[in-house]
């Protein structure tokens, strides 16, 4: 199993109860959720990542599960890995997803746009 499939199915629910547009692509062997095209939470076998403000990156560090993303080797500032202790239950799931859409309207595309040449 490349991801927790039920962990999809839980944010899956999550968002589409919300009303959230976002399309979901399986990257870096697992499931991204993008919103607005830009990656809001992911799923990395059975973590989550979560895209947070880096302005309280180190408040939400000491929240149950949570530990800095570290994909590369080195901890990638505004993501953070949740694991099943951080989202085990539907409150701290809702927690978890509310930090990643509050925090997505500021958080840069990085996917490239054509330019127009007209």
């Amino acid at each position: 199993m490349a991801y927790n499939l039920h962990l999809a199915d839980r944010i899956t629910d999550n968002l589409k109860s919300r009303n959230v547009s976002f399309e979901e692509k399986k990257m870096f062997g697992g499931l991204c959720y993008l919103v607005d095209d830009k990656m809001c939470i992911g799923i990395i076998k059975d973590d989550m990542m979560a895209r947070v403000n880096p302005e309280i990156e180190s408040e939400l560090l000491l929240k149950t599960g949570a530990r800095p993303m570290d994909f590369t080797n080195r901890p990638m500032k505004g993501y953070l890995y949740v694991d099943v202790a951080g989202y085990e239950n539907e409150d701290d799931l809702n927690f978890w997803i509310d930090q990643c859409l509050e925090f997505n309207p500021l958080a840069k595309s990085s996917k490239k746009k054509k330019k127009d040449n007209s």
